[in-house]
């Protein structure tokens, strides 16, 4: 190559044709050195922190270029050159390469296909490629361009193909690769960086790939991506030929680099046949090598669910979205994308909704501190302030009309003014609901709230926001309170949105509250311009709010068959491997067939990593990347209102981050600590529940239609407990009632295994007047003893529990002093030598709560949460009220072992 720069031209023709579709010129060689060069100075800046992400506009093209020759206009594999370079020059263990070039990318899988295996020791880079084969028939003609081809010896499995068969292909088929297929593996894989092959030769018009792209779709794809990796993502042109689409489509790309919102996408809104047949051909060969991949044939699907016999049985067609007379549906090559407004992100609080609190009970769950604990930690981290405040406001009562019958408003209203013994009275008439004087207003006002976040959007004086209320509202029916909700805040706000838009407005309300939002399904059951998808725990109809109506057989009614999806979880414990595959390979895809105009989420937190009433395992990542991943629809107008999440740091942490995400900050890497060894396989019961409800719904859903090879869903690398697994004291009620116990006992810290009841309330409620907490005058006050009782257990029932594997406390985490530690130290208040823990972060000595209470005292009024154990080594934080385990606290914590037991703290430990 170093010899062409003084090269004659018959020399230069001469080594040109020994090579496939090459050309040189005296300035090939500096060029491809210059756009190499570009591609490594961008990585350098963005693994650097100095740039968030990076394009390269270059030339001459890369990804065909091999070891030892030439190819496909390519002279050095500039990519595959900056991979090597992350992964040797500055450390980076896991890279993925996506290829989107119309033209496979021979030359980098050729480079990587015998990469090894990822593990603690040996990095790896993961080749993602889509293009054109057409059978071989296309260019490059090869046989290790189709999806047979997964790389060879210990690189097996990290070369992943997804070849096109036809011409033709559009937008539909490309974000359908991308959900099904290659995001599902990237967030199991978790890259350190991602770098793109970005070849815009499958864009509208382009004369070698003559596929249907638009430039709108490059955009998608790269807000995609950039939930991945911290959002370190390099951009490196590869091909493209007509330029006028090589310009939009890297202007739309560039756009989603700098955080504009997706525009509108074009074309059909389901992807073709033959893309569905290829994608579920790569399906099923790559099923064994990753488990997010995996899925149970529909044949082996139990069918006992009410309903889901009768939708397994139909015979129809798809149902296509409302015909609206929708300027954006269908934009041309030249609509402008949109831009953000100057104010991003809409927040929207009012302080009296916390004017809404139990009266009998202090320690109920939904209570005020919910919103201002959230609130406050938005402050602490400087999101607040980045954000808009949006004015609030009570719904006006034709509002709450849209939804609700005169009767009950009326009923409600009633409640204004009532003595305790009444509104007792009145709250008791429904399931898990309790009043005071001002929960009326308070409920119009967590309604008004959003309806506010709604105009905003709609206007377009914001991009998207987020609203802080509560009383909660999606179990909230037409005619009854229901689950602590009393108004339905997110259904009003989808009926508010059509009445503003003068038209049945398309509208995506995705519910991912750990409880099922009855009250919005059957609100919009029969109305196929609102689509409802709802990720919940079921456990057969034996979680609240209980019943039939939660399950995958119920789809909607009459002209609304269809637009109803629940993924129903049939046992606790999912996290981010449940939730994160159940958003690309089902409820995003239907989405986008959808074509939203406007997304509402029932942002309930209540699925979070620590949360007393879920059972579940969502980290505050997997929040904020499903909140990233939806800000894909509907030009980006979404809006987050909450609803559940009863662990306060918890649902405070998950809030922020989904927050970041609408601010266009890059949901975060998970901890290193967690990205290696590869993720464990998802719950069986998971994999069942996803198949049963795509199932159900490729009737109606022609994005859910494939058909991949079968496989058995019970992996030995199960992680789902075994039936006589032990079972922790966190919350000795059961997770199905969803009742609660006293909370001043320390081990209350992991909810995700208690034993499981049927019932269909959410807290335990006295049937009779007594013991309210109101004496014969009827006068409130705490009754004798306030709290509840514990249901009876086995005398010899064993308990595990499992800690939290972050917090947001962890920063108060202090270094351990020169000094060391003294385990064998007396309390400093009492002296006492019996159970003593150490303060992480002034390191004093003090007594447990059941010695003399000195650390728990200490913690009060120093503010310091977290505590170390001298007697199991286990770490607790006080705020989070929950067992933590976490690299911070290694240090602490090796050093306490060795002075215990005299060696060293097993490494798994």
């Amino acid at each position: 190559m170093a010899s062409t720069a003084d090269m004659e031209e018959g020399k230069l023709r001469a080594l040109s044709d020994t090579y496939d579709s090459v050309y040189l010129h005296p300035n090939s060689y500096h060029c491809a050195r210059l756009a190499a060069g570009t591609v490594l100075a961008v990585v350098d800046k963005v693994l650097s922190g100095e740039l968030r992400n990076g394009l390269a506009l270059i030339r001459p093209p890369g990804h065909h270029a091999q070891r030892e020759r030439m190819e496909g206009y390519c002279l050095f594999n500039h990519v595959a050159i900056a991979a090597r370079h992350a992964r040797e020059r500055r450390g980076l263990q896991r890279v993925l390469i996506v290829d989107w070039d119309v033209h496979h990318g021979q030359g980098t899988q050729f480079i990587f296909e015998d990469d090894p295996r990822v593990s603690y020791n040996t990095p790896s880079v993961l080749y993602f490629s889509v293009h054109r084969y057409d059978n071989g028939a296309f260019w490059p003609h090869l046989p290790d361009s189709d999806s047979s081809a997964v790389g060879r010896g210990q690189g097996c499995g990290f070369t992943i193909n997804l070849p096109w068969n036809q011409p033709g292909m559009t937008d539909a088929d490309y974000i359908s690769a991308f959900l099904q297929l290659l995001l599902p593996v990237a967030f199991e894989f978790q890259p350190q960086l991602v770098l793109v092959a970005a070849g815009f030769d499958a864009a509208i018009g382009d004369p070698k790939g003559q596929m249907l792209v638009s430039p709108a779709c490059f955009a998608h794809l790269t807000h995609m991506l950039l939930a991945l990796a911290g959002g370190k993502v390099v951009l490196a042109l590869e091909g493209g030929y007509n330029l006028h689409s090589l310009t939009e489509g890297v202007s739309a790309a560039l756009g989603s680099l700098l955080g504009d919102p997706c525009p509108p996408l074009a074309g059909p809104a389901a992807p073709c046949p033959s893309a569905l047949q290829s994608i579920s051909k790569a399906l099923g060969i790559h099923a064994q090598f990753w488990p997010s991949l995996q899925h149970v044939e529909v044949s082996a699907l139990s069918t006992e669910d009410e309903g889901v016999e009768e939708a397994l049985g139909e015979t129809g067609g798809v149902p296509s979205p409302v015909e609206l007379p929708c300027p954006e549906a269908l934009p041309s090559l030249e609509a402008p994308p949109p831009r953000r407004p100057p104010a991003c992100t809409g927040l929207v609080y009012d302080e009296r909704m916390t004017q809404h609190y139990n009266m009998w009970d202090s320690q109920h769950p939904e209570r005020p501190q919910r919103v201002t604990r959230a609130l406050s930690r938005l402050q602490e981290l400087g999101l607040e302030r980045r954000c808009l405040r949006l004015p609030p406001r009570l719904a006006t009562e034709p509002e709450l009309l849209l939804c609700h019958s005169p009767e009950y408003v009326a009923r409600l209203r009633a409640t204004v003014g009532l003595r305790p013994r009444e509104l007792h009275r009145a709250g008791s008439r429904y399931n898990s609901v309790y009043m005071c004087g001002e929960s009326f207003e308070a409920a119009c006002l967590a309604a008004g709230c959003v309806l506010s976040a709604v105009d905003a959007v709609l206007a377009g004086q914001v991009q998207n926001a987020v609203a802080v209320v509560r009383p909660p509202g999606h179990h909230a029916e037409p005619d009854a309170a229901c689950g602590f909700c009393l108004f339905n805040s997110v259904a009003l706000a989808a009926r508010y949105a059509q009445q503003v838009a003068g038209r049945p407005l398309r509208v995506l309300i995705l519910d991912w509250d750990i409880h099922h939002g009855n009250g919005i399904q059957h609100i919009f059951e029969e109305d196929p311009s609102v689509l409802y998808i709802s990720l919940h725990r079921y456990d057969a109809g034996a979680f609240f709010p209980g019943g039939p109506a939660g399950g995958a057989g119920q789809v909607g009614r009459g002209q609304g068959r269809g637009y109803t999806l629940n993924v129903p979880w049939e046992e606790p414990r999912a996290g981010d491997l449940e939730y994160l595959p159940a958003l690309l390979r089902l409820c995003l895809p239907v989405a986008y067939q959808f074509r939203p105009e406007l997304v509402l989420v029932a942002a309930g937190f209540d699925a979070a990593q620590g949360d007393p009433l879920g059972g579940c395992l969502v980290t505050p990542q997997g929040y904020g990347t499903m909140a990233w991943l939806l800000a894909t629809l509907a030009c980006g107008r979404l809006i987050l209102a909450l609803e559940g999440g009863y662990n306060l740091a918890a649902t405070a942490e998950s809030l922020a981050t989904c927050v970041r995400a609408l601010l266009g900050d890059p949901p975060l890497a998970p901890p290193p600590v967690l990205a290696l060894p590869l993720s464990p396989h998802p719950q069986p019961s998971a994999l069942h529940a996803l198949s049963l409800a795509s199932a159900v719904h490729r009737t109606y859903w022609a994005c859910l239609r494939l058909h991949v090879p079968s496989m058995d869903c019970d992996a030995s690398e199960d992680r789902s407990p075994a039936p006589q697994e032990a079972l922790p004291p966190d919350d000795l009620s059961s997770l199905g009632s969803l009742s609660l116990e006293d909370r001043s006992q320390e081990g209350m810290g992991s909810p995700d295994s208690v034993p499981v009841g049927w019932t269909r309330r959410k807290m335990k409620t006295e049937p009779e007047l007594e013991g309210v907490g109101i004496n014969p005058e009827g006068e409130e006050g705490p009754p004798e003893g306030a709290g509840l009782a514990a249901p009876d257990l086995p005398e010899d029932a064993l308990y595990a529990v499992t800690p939290l594997s972050w917090c947001p406390h962890l920063s108060s985490v202090a270094p351990v002093p020169p000094a060391g530690l003294d385990i064998l130290a007396p309390c400093q208040k009492c002296g006492c030598q019996g159970e003593n823990w150490v303060c992480l972060t002034c390191y004093q000595v003090l007594c447990s709560r059941y010695v003399a209470g000195h650390m728990v005292a200490h913690g009060d009024a120093s503010g310091h949460p977290m505590v170390l154990s001298f007697a199991d080594l286990s770490a607790w934080c006080y705020d989070c009220e929950a067992y933590i385990h976490h690299p911070t606290l290694l240090p602490a914590k090796i050093l306490a072992h060795r002075l215990k037991f005299g060696n060293e703290l097993p490494a798994l430990l």
